[in-house]
């Protein structure tokens, strides 16, 4: 097995050989006893987030080159890709070796068995330093049997960005914490402020992680909740309608045009392009948004997630690395992992790209790092407090029957929050109202919780 292309090219004594063989299958390192497993490549499935497009194109020059190790990337949008990984995890196909997973699906798949842990093999690489990743991220990856089932590509939270020099035109004052009631008017104000400009993007694409993700921490400020801690369905409670009337009416009335049809990429297209003077979604847009190449870089503002009724909601979420337990090329997946997830991979990204590009909220070397809080400046500090005020065991007003801030962690959760998606995007475009498009989810959502109170 090869290690690094380097080290096997160097002749060295047979002992030596021996040596370094003992130490891999002592590592655990899958395939290491024997048969070449299809080291030479790894089919990796990922969502087609700018972080993720700037790892394929990195890739060939620095990881293949150092290992031989080819990487074929199927890239798709993040619907989609969620769909085919569900897809591919649950009949263990065998034809993806590596995916982009959450912290959603990490945990879940793990327990279905699914995933191989990867305690032994990408925690235990010397150089990846398992102990650097910051804790949330860290327990949010990992199972109730204490394995580690994904290693994060980058962690988020959410906030609101906003356009520092539109506010100071127009006199605007965004506050550090706003409330929702606030955005609402700073939206009003800024509708408009230049041509073809809206005051506030926020998705209305339907799918559980593109609208119910930001939809939900709304929900969740406003006091309400998908489920009580007893299982009963709230998708048509107080505070459940108050925040999604709120979300609706926003998008509706100084929102982006084609709402439906926009989720994270359209509305960080959208924000750069000058089209939106205020956007609230993942602290993980505004890498792209400070990169060298973006139009608004040096013009962007960041804001804690708006509140209402609570003292934060902001999500926590990582895109993470996960490997397919039917996998026939188990120990290049664990290469790869290493490399994608590990510092040195953010240190390529620093060099190559810039240190404001680096997939970053992962790991608290990034966070002290000096070319990282030269180039983030503007946003590391808020990215960092919103990662560490996430709350995933207590989002909101009411006890929770699971963890989550923007999802129910149960495997009902992702057909649900999409069927109601649906719903709710025929509300913003005018086919239903909201308290109609909610009775309909609290139909679907009352299935689902008669099922675990039976348990």
């Amino acid at each position: 097995m090869r290690f690094t292309s380097a080290g096997w090219r160097a002749v060295v004594p047979l002992t030596a050989l021996l040596a370094a063989f003992v130490l891999l299958v002592l590592a655990g390192w899958p395939g290491a006893g024997g048969g070449d497993g299809g080291r030479k490549s790894v089919n990796v499935l990922m969502v087609n987030n700018p972080q993720m497009l700037d790892l394929q194109k990195l890739t060939k020059e620095h990881f293949t080159k150092q290992t031989g190790i080819n990487v074929n990337y199927t890239v798709l949008p993040e619907n989609d890709v969620r769909d085919k990984i569900r897809q591919e995890f649950s009949s263990q196909a065998g034809t993806y070796d590596v995916a982009s997973l959450s912290n959603f699906e990490a945990p879940l798949y793990g327990k279905y068995g699914w995933l191989v842990p990867l305690d032994r093999t990408v925690a235990r690489t010397p150089s990846f330093d398992q102990h650097d990743v910051l804790t949330p991220i860290q327990v949010g990856l990992t199972g109730d049997d204490g394995k580690t089932y994904a290693e994060p590509f980058y962690g988020e939270s959410s906030f609101l960005m906003y356009r520092k020099d539109i506010f100071q035109t127009k006199g605007l004052h965004m506050p550090d914490h706003p409330t929702w009631k606030q955005v609402a008017g700073l939206a009003a104000e800024a509708d408009g402020a230049r041509p073809g400009m809206k005051g506030i993007c926020l998705r209305g694409l339907p799918g559980w992680g593109q609208a119910i993700a930001p939809l939900t921490t709304v929900i969740n400020t406003f006091g309400g909740t998908w489920f009580t801690k007893d299982w009963k369905a709230q998708v048509n409670g107080p505070g459940f309608t108050e925040g999604t009337k709120l979300y609706v009416d926003l998008v509706r009335a100084h929102g982006e045009p084609g709402a439906t049809q926009a989720g994270f990429a359209e509305c960080l297209a959208n924000f750069q392009q000058g089209k939106t003077a205020m956007w609230y979604d993942a602290t993980s847009a505004a890498g792209p948004l400070e990169a060298k190449d973006s139009p608004v870089a040096g013009k962007v503002g960041y804001a804690m997630a708006p509140v209402s009724k609570t003292n934060g909601s902001g999500w926590l979420y990582s895109w993470a690395w996960g490997i397919q337990k039917a996998s026939p090329r188990q120990d290049a997946a664990a290469r790869f992992i290493a490399w994608a997830s590990g510092r040195q991979y953010e240190e390529l990204v620093g060099d190559q790209l810039g240190w404001a590009r680096v997939p970053a909220g992962k790991r608290a070397s990034t966070f002290a790092n000096p070319g990282y809080r030269k180039s983030a400046a503007p946003f590391y500090t808020a990215t960092k407090e919103a990662i560490n005020s996430a709350a995933p065991h207590n989002p909101g007003l009411q006890p929770r029957p699971t963890v989550g801030v923007q999802f129910v962690d149960i495997p009902e959760f992702p057909d649900l929050a999409t069927k109601v998606s649906h719903e709710i995007a025929a509300a913003i475009v005018g086919r239903t109202s909201v308290t109609s498009a909610l009775e309909e989810g609290q139909k679907l959502a009352s299935v689902v919780a008669a099922k675990y109170r039976k348990n």
